[in-house]
C-alpha cells in the first residue's frame, strides 16, 4: 500500500469514527471527539488529493521535508477562494476543534451543529468527486445524518448557568454564526429544523394545549404559516445540483438518449411537463413580481426528483419524452 492509499484508507477510517462518536448517546464529549476525527479526515484526504494532483512533496513544508502541512495549509491550497461556503465551513470546524482542546460547553452543539452536518455532507462529496470512493459504501447513508439531540439557546439560561465571560463568548458565537448562516448555501451550514403539527389524536401528540373559551380575546389557529424564502429556497440551477450530487453520492447513473447524463433545464422540462411541478405548491412557490413569474423549489421537489429518478434511471427521462411527443 503506497502513501496515496494509506491515506485514503485512514481518511475514511477518521471520518468513520467522527460518525461513531457523534451519533453514540453514551458520550458525553461527542462534539469534541467528532470535531477532532472530521479534521482529521479532511486532512488526510486533502493530502492524498493534493499527492495525485501535484506530487508528494506537495504536503510537505519545503523548508522542512520532514513535516508535513496543516490542514489549514491544505485547505488553503486545494480550496483557493476564499469565499466558497465550503471553505469557510471548513474554517469554522477547524477554529471549533482549536477551541475544543481549550474550552468547550454542551451549548455549543446547538450553535454549531448546521456546520458539522454540512461538513459531513461536504466531505462525502469531495472523496467522491477526487477519490472516486463512496462514503455510502463504507458507512450507510442513513448514519451520515447526524443524531441531533439539542434545544434552542436561551439567553437568559445561559446567563444565569455561566459566569459573565463564558456566557458571553457563547452567544458571541451564535450572533456570529447566524449572519454567515443566513448568507451562505447548503456547503456552509445545514438548518436544523423541528416542525410542529395540531392533531386531534391525543395518542399521537407530545405536547397539550386548548383554547380557553372565555378569554378576553379572541383566538384562531393558523394551521400553516409559509416563508418561501425557507420553505422554497433553491433556484432551478440549485436544485438541480443538489439532485445530481445525491445521484452521484448515491452511485446512481441518469441515461438519456443512450448516453449517461447530468440532470439539465431541459430534462427538468421533460419532468415538469409530466409531474406538473410547478404547479404543485410543496415543490414550487411561483413570485409574481413582474410580468414574468419566477420560480423557487423546496427540499421536497429535490426528494421528488432524485426519488423518481433513482426508480427508473436507465428509462424515465426517454419515456417522459416520448409521452410529451404524443401530446
Amino acid at each position: 500500500m503506497n502513501t496515496y492509499e494509506r491515506l485514503i484508507d485512514k481518511a475514511k477510517e477518521a471520518f468513520v469514527m467522527s460518525i461513531e462518536i457523534y451519533n453514540k448517546p453514551s458520550i458525553r464529549y461527542r462534539l469534541e471527539g467528532f470535531s477532532f476525527f472530521i479534521c482529521n479526515a479532511w486532512e488526510l484526504m486533502l493530502k492524498a488529493y493534493m499527492i495525485k494532483k501535484f506530487g508528494d512533496e506537495s504536503i510537505y513544508y519545503h523548508d522542512n521535508p520532514g513535516r508535513t502541512i496543516s490542514l489549514d495549509r491544505c485547505v488553503q491550497k486545494v480550496f483557493s477562494n476564499e469565499k466558497a461556503p465550503l471553505r469557510k465551513n471548513l474554517e469554522k470546524i477547524i477554529e471549533l476543534r482549536n477551541t475544543s482542546t481549550h474550552f468547550i460547553t454542551e451549548e455549543y452543539e446547538a450553535v454549531y451543529v448546521p456546520l458539522l452536518q454540512a461538513c459531513v455532507f461536504n466531505f462525502v462529496d469531495k472523496m467522491m468527486e477526487f477519490h472516486e470512493v463512496d462514503m455510502t459504501q463504507v458507512i450507510p447513508e442513513n448514519f451520515i445524518t447526524l443524531s441531533v439531540r439539542l434545544k434552542s439557546l436561551n439567553e437568559t439560561e445561559i446567563k444565569g448557568k455561566y459566569t459573565e465571560q463564558v456566557a458571553e463568548r457563547i452567544l458571541t458565537a451564535q450572533r456570529n454564526l447566524e449572519p454567515m448562516i443566513e448568507n451562505n448555501n447548503n456547503a456552509f451550514a445545514i438548518r436544523v429544523e423541528h416542525l410542529h403539527y395540531a392533531t386531534k389524536k391525543k395518542s399521537e401528540a407530545t405536547e397539550l394545549y386548548h383554547i380557553d373559551k372565555d378569554a378576553a380575546e379572541g383566538v384562531r389557529i393558523i394551521k400553516e404559516l409559509k416563508d418561501p424564502n425557507e420553505t422554497h429556497k433553491y433556484s432551478l440551477k440549485t436544485c438541480l445540483e443538489e439532485v445530481n450530487k445525491r445521484l452521484s453520492r448515491n452511485g446512481i447513473v441518469v441515461y438519456f438518449n443512450g448516453n449517461q447524463v447530468k440532470i439539465n433545464n431541459y430534462h427538468f422540462r421533460l419532468m415538469n411537463d409530466y409531474f406538473k411541478i410547478k404547479e404543485n405548491e410543496k415543490f414550487c412557490y411561483v413570485y409574481q413580481v413582474s410580468t414574468q413569474p419566477q420560480y423557487s423549489y423546496s427540499q421536497q421537489a429535490i426528494d421528488f426528483i432524485y426519488d423518481e429518478l433513482r426508480k427508473a434511471p436507465n428509462t424515465l427521462l426517454d419515456d417522459l419524452k416520448e409521452r410529451c411527443a404524443k401530446k
